[in-house]
């Protein structure tokens, strides 16, 4: 049972001591509790509403302060050593998540049941939904939000956003797949089920461009739902010449009909695209 009079304490406490530079130990117990209710997925630093994404900023801040609080200390795991602040993540078998050496998330991270980590990394804040897959070398970054039976290829690079505060993190929403090699930062946002391309790369400034129409449609920081993705460039001149930019094109929709888990190769023969 959620104790949401818990939670608006920590909140209160998070938002009043954000400033403070000295950490007491009263503050250090809000600090710590805030990141235990991030860690059992409690609290996530992005709800989805009605209106779209809502960023809790106070989560933000307890992440920041949370850095502040700890000290460097050894950790050993197993065979391994390292030298840092934040904890490693356990108890994975008690919910249902195989994790393959040697992948590795942080404490203060949410991984749900069914979860599948092949050799991967998973940073504090981030919260991974069930039944997804992280792939071998893929990152997820601080405070990225990875929705349910999303899978995450090798390689993949999924920026978090930490700071700003204001800024939104980058989310995947369910039942994505995520392509090879692809990078998606600075709060990039890829809606319900779409598909991405091999080695395609989403910036807040990337130009997005929908050609499966008459017309071209351009969008900003966010994949429509169901597209399918693959990498492009366009034309632009400079003044030493023209020159081939960078972008994603939007080749068409997944169709409904098509099982959520399908393959990237077969949501690509449908469009008669190889990438």
């Amino acid at each position: 049972m959620i104790n949401k009079r818990l939670i608006e304490d920590c909140k209160e406490a998070i938002n009043n001591n954000f400033e403070q530079i000295d950490i007491d130990l009263k503050l250090k117990k809000w600090i710590n509790k805030t990141i235990e209710l991030i860690d059992k997925g409690i609290v996530r630093i992005a709800d989805k509403t009605d209106g779209g994404w809502f960023v809790n900023e106070w989560l933000k801040k307890a992440i920041i302060l949370y850095f502040r609080s700890q000290k460097m200390k050894k950790i050993e795991f197993g065979p391994f050593e390292y030298y840092d602040k934040i904890p490693i993540k356990n108890g994975y078998s008690n919910k249902k998540v195989r994790v393959v050496p040697h992948a590795i998330a942080r404490y203060g991270s949410y991984i749900n049941k069914n979860v599948i980590l092949m050799p991967s990394y998973v940073n504090i804040g981030a919260y991974v939904d069930s039944g997804s897959m992280i792939d071998t070398w893929a990152t997820i970054g601080s405070c990225a939000q990875i929705g349910k039976n999303v899978h995450i290829s090798g390689g993949v690079g999924i920026g978090g956003v930490l700071e700003p505060i204001q800024s939104s993190p980058v989310i995947i929403e369910d039942n994505c797949f995520i392509g090879s090699r692809c990078i998606v930062v600075e709060g990039v946002r890829v809606m319900e089920e779409a598909v991405l391309g091999a080695g395609i790369v989403l910036t807040n400034s990337t130009k997005i461009i929908d050609i499966s129409g008459d017309k071209e449609i351009q969008y900003k920081a966010k994949i429509p739902k169901r597209s399918v993705v693959i990498p492009g460039t366009y034309k632009k001149k400079f003044k030493c010449g023209e020159y081939s930019i960078p972008c994603a094109l939007i080749i068409g929709k997944r169709k409904k009909s098509t099982n959520k888990k399908t393959s990237l190769n077969q949501a690509l023969r449908d469009f008669n695209v190889s990438v």
